[in-house]
């Protein structure tokens, strides 16, 4: 909830050109509802390649839902990309792997693409509980997922790590990283090897290329850094290098 109106233009149009031409990688942003229409003129007058992403929608297609979008609603908007289950949603909105296996069915059938996030607490991680609760989570999400396999992506996000300036260690995010990928595999040959696992969780300029090494960790979801169109320039130049 950062960054609305013109501030939003502004940013997105200094996004676009500290990022330049990526051919090896998609980069999207995701500003609040409020700001998509002025964000993807931004991007349409900079001719930028940068996609347009949203933070949230609803499970349901219309109807009497007062405050919620639809995916529809992205779509006509210029949305390509959509999260799903974010920890702060999870963890602040109330919303339950069943709500976000219901979001990801929805956006799976009728676009924009999901990003499902999903990752554990720092009470969960001392209680040596991470891969139980990741699994759990994605669990959730696998039959939508693996109607289109690649269509998705997911996003391990230790809810620890989200704002706090604490990172998971490459070794720690590649290990959830590779769990995840051996449980996609499990359902589908296809859905593990095409689908896009992201981390998420203080992500900087400073540490992404180490991240980004990982044999399992795709890309980044980039939380506060991503405000700073400059540091978000070089997470890119990272993954271009990667």
């Amino acid at each position: 909830m950062n960054v609305g109106g013109p501030e939003a233009a502004e940013l997105a149009a200094a996004v676009a050109s500290a990022v330049g031409r990526h051919d090896r990688v998609d980069v999207l942003v995701a500003p609040p509802f409020t700001a998509l229409a002025v964000v993807r003129a931004a991007l349409d007058r900079a001719d930028s390649s940068v996609a347009l992403g949203a933070q949230n929608m609803s499970e349901e297609a219309d109807g009497a839902f007062t405050g919620e979008i639809s995916s529809s609603m992205l779509r006509a908007a210029g949305v390509t990309w959509v999260l799903i289950g974010h920890s702060e949603r999870r963890q602040k909105g109330g919303e339950t792997d069943q709500l976000v296996a219901k979001k990801t069915a929805r956006a799976m059938s009728t676009g924009p693409r999901p990003i499902v996030c999903v990752g554990e607490t720092l009470a969960e991680r001392d209680a040596g509980q991470t891969l139980a609760v990741v699994e759990r989570q994605v669990r959730a999400v696998l039959e939508a997922l693996g109607r289109q396999p690649g269509f998705g992506a997911i996003a391990y996000e230790p809810v620890w790590a989200i704002g706090t300036g604490k990172v998971a260690s490459p070794a720690d995010a590649e290990a959830v990283h590779a769990s995840i990928r051996e449980q996609l595999t499990r359902a589908s040959s296809a859905l593990g090897a095409s689908t896009r696992i992201l981390y998420g969780g203080s992500v900087k300029a400073d540490n992404a290329a180490e991240l980004l090494a990982q044999p399992n960790i795709d890309g980044a979801l980039v939380g506060g850094a991503s405000l700073d169109a400059v540091g978000f320039g070089k997470i890119v130049e990272a993954a271009q290098r990667a």
